[in-house]
This record gives structure tokens, sequence and C-alpha cells, in this order.
């Protein structure tokens, strides 16, 4: 389910399904003992999405390379 109930019943998005979005394994985050549901959240949130690092470590390497001589 992509979204669960915060402590005061507000909509929040799940964890898992953030994980998942980030393109992070399962449990990554989720399965650290003792976070909380805002503990994960501000991780998740805070994280860099993997793929997304790779292609910009691609593209500076290319256009570093493009101006050695």
């Amino acid at each position: 389910m992509p979204i669960v109930r915060g402590p005061r019943g507000g909509v929040k998005i799940s964890p898992k399904f953030a994980e998942w979005l980030m393109g992070l394994e399962s449990g990554w985050v989720t399965d650290v003992p003792g976070l909380s549901l805002k503990d994960m959240l501000e991780r998740l949130g805070n994280g860099v999405v993997p793929q997304q690092a790779l292609h910009a470590f691609r593209h500076l390497k290319s256009a570093l390379d493009t101006q050695r001589v």
C-alpha cells in the first residue's frame, strides 16, 4: 500500500513504497531496528536516488574527459 496513517491519523507515504520508488533494496531503510515511521521517512526523504547519482557522475566524468588535452 502506498500510504500509511501517521500517529495522529494523517496520511503519509509508506516508507516501503518510498524505498521501492527510489530503487533501493527492500529493507534498506525499513528493516533498520529502532527507526520510527518519522525516522524512516526522514532518511528516505533526505536520501539520493542511486540511479540519479550514477547518471550525474557519468555526466560529470564525460564532461571532464572531453576537456582534457
